[in-house]
């Protein structure tokens, strides 16, 4: 998985000694695997379904900016079982100022009932990213800026959630 992410960033790919190495020492490289506890906020639907396979739902934005109106979304990831990604079922609402409240809660309480028995618990995901309506969606590993900076992973589009070292602690900010 390190060397998707890498090849994902434009790296090279490494050699087996390199690779050894990278998955083996903390801060050289992006999360095999996120951990993120069930809480009564942003983490309020995620956890498994009947068969196993983990979900996470969610509302990512664009924020408005002077460039742009900025939209809402209703966001569905589905993981297999070991936390691979899947696929996503993602809705889109418009700016936040003319959006239609009904519709999209609607549509949050259909995607929910959609998963049948769940249970509501800690998931463990891989970072993953897919593009829709022109718009990069997941949870997305970001390079240090610096030298002293570290890796982080956050929820796309709007940031509204940012994981760090160590990756299983399960916590997040927002």
């Amino acid at each position: 998985m390190i060397r998707r992410f890498l090849a994902w960033f434009g790296k090279p790919t490494l050699t087996k000694p390199e690779l050894d190495r990278a998955e083996l020492v903390q801060g050289e490289g992006p999360p095999e695997i996120v951990a993120i506890d069930h809480d009564d906020y942003t983490a309020k639907y995620i956890g498994r379904m009947r068969d196993g396979r983990q979900f996470f739902l969610t509302t990512p934005f664009v924020p408005a900016s002077p460039e742009g109106q900025g939209c809402e979304f209703v966001a569905l990831y589905f993981f297999d079982a070991e936390g691979q990604f899947l696929n996503a079922l993602i809705d889109s609402f418009g700016p936040r100022d003319t959006m239609d409240d009904d519709a999209r809660k609607q549509v949050y309480d259909d995607r929910l009932s959609s998963l049948g028995e769940v249970s509501f618990e800690r998931i463990e995901i891989e970072p993953f990213s897919v593009e829709k309506f022109g718009v990069l969606f997941g949870l997305i590993p970001c390079e240090p800026h610096d030298e002293d900076g570290i890796w982080t992973v956050e929820a796309q589009p709007g940031n509204y959630m940012a994981f760090y070292e160590p990756w299983d602690s399960g916590d997040y900010d927002t």
